[in-house]
């Protein structure tokens, strides 16, 4: 493949009007916007942050979710496009809200029937009605206003996202407070750094659940797309999508994606794991030790050439294709259909709080919390 280097981004200028960002004359390269985006229903104001970066790129984030709103990179040919699904206003995130771009927590994924056992104590989480906890709780992190502050420094513009979780929230213990740093780096990538702290013993998996779409056309399916995976196993679950604690290799089956391939050659595979999830929605085993920033996945898509790696610190990424977004109203007038998105969320196994076998996700008071991603954003010919 004859690809260009990374972060060799091609320089565009002129308006970009997708989702509100803009450069031009006012809008100096580098730099965060403020604006106002809308207010909550109990009246508490939500600012946008326009980031635009020093190569063309830009991203809109917003303090409800901490919603990654759009995010906008050049093709081979220069033309910017967004490459994130989302949704038109500040209303529909909060009543339409299927976590476009979110940061999910305090546990992103399932915990089988809400519950846990933390230094001798049964830990019972609100699981809305429902068998399981998921993705924190029926009012988790991605329905949540965050307290954004804008940060400028040699790393690239960025915003610092804040939010305090009390003790007993959704169940968990511990008073936790988080902070989520998104980046816009000189060489063309979305960084985000994530921290937590807290004042008891708990349990956390906190996730950025982008989806994405590297046409810049979110009518377009994703199927094309070419995906590698650097993970010689995934953890498979049950009828009722809870991981069973398997390590199971990857290999002979339709998630080998160790090589390169188009998304969409096994995604309706015979296979019960496939069946289940309607598709991908599985939790891929990251190659080398959690922790260690490394290489996890690329995309590629042939059309528009743009790719996009992840790196991460996290054990862990969970592949899904958007299978239950089905004429999904959506931003620029663009009705979402299934796997019209991809997301790579880096994070922890799901119901680890349960499964002694997968790496902990307890975090104690004194200690302190620590994830880095990259979605590294260039193109090939």
């Amino acid at each position: 493949m004859n690809r260009r280097a990374f972060g060799l981004m091609v320089g565009v200028t002129g308006v970009m009007t997708a989702a509100g960002c803009a450069t031009g004359p006012g809008a100096r390269a580098g730099s965060v916007r403020e604006s106002r985006y809308g207010v909550i229903p109990d009246g508490r104001p939500v600012r946008a942050f326009d980031l635009i970066g020093a190569n063309g790129m830009t991203a809109r984030i917003i303090e409800y979710g901490a919603v990654v709103v759009s995010l906008i990179a050049p093709d081979r040919n220069g033309v910017m496009g967004d490459v994130v699904l989302g949704l038109d206003t500040l209303e529909d995130y909060i009543e339409r809200n299927r976590n476009f771009g979110t940061i999910v927590g305090r546990y992103a994924g399932r915990i089988a029937g809400g519950r846990f056992q933390l230094d001798g104590e049964t830990i019972q989480l609100d699981t809305g009605g429902g068998a399981h906890s998921s993705h924190g709780g029926p009012d988790g992190f991605a329905k949540r206003l965050w307290r954004g502050e804008a940060i400028h420094e040699d790393l690239g513009p960025g915003v610092r996202m804040t939010l305090i979780s009390p003790d007993g929230d959704q169940g968990f213990p511990g008073e936790l407070t988080t902070e989520v740093i998104y980046r816009l780096t000189p060489g063309g990538a979305l960084r985000i750094d994530m921290t937590a702290t807290t004042t008891r013993p708990t349990v956390i998996n906190l996730t950025h659940h982008g989806y994405f779409n590297l046409t810049g056309d979110g009518s377009r399916p994703v199927l094309d797309h070419e995906l590698m995976m650097a993970a010689d196993a995934f953890t498979p679950f049950d009828a009722d999508k809870v991981v069973t604690g398997e390590i199971r290799p990857v290999a002979g089956t339709p998630f080998d994606f160790r090589r390169a391939k188009p998304i969409g050659r096994d995604i309706d595979a015979d296979d019960e794991q496939i069946r289940i999830g309607n598709g991908y929605d599985h939790n891929f085993v990251v190659r080398g030790e959690p922790g260690d920033f490394r290489l996890a996945s690329w995309a590629r898509d042939p059309s528009s050439g743009r790719v996009m790696e992840l790196h991460t610190t996290a054990p862990g990424v969970q592949l899904y294709t958007a299978n239950a977004i089905r004429d999904w109203p959506a931003k620029g007038g663009v009705v979402y259909q299934p796997r019209t998105g991809f997301c790579l969320e880096p994070q922890h196994y799901q119901d680890s709080p349960n499964r002694p076998e997968f790496p902990s996700t307890v975090l104690r008071p004194g200690e302190t919390y620590r994830q880095r991603h990259e979605y590294r954003f260039g193109v090939v010919g």
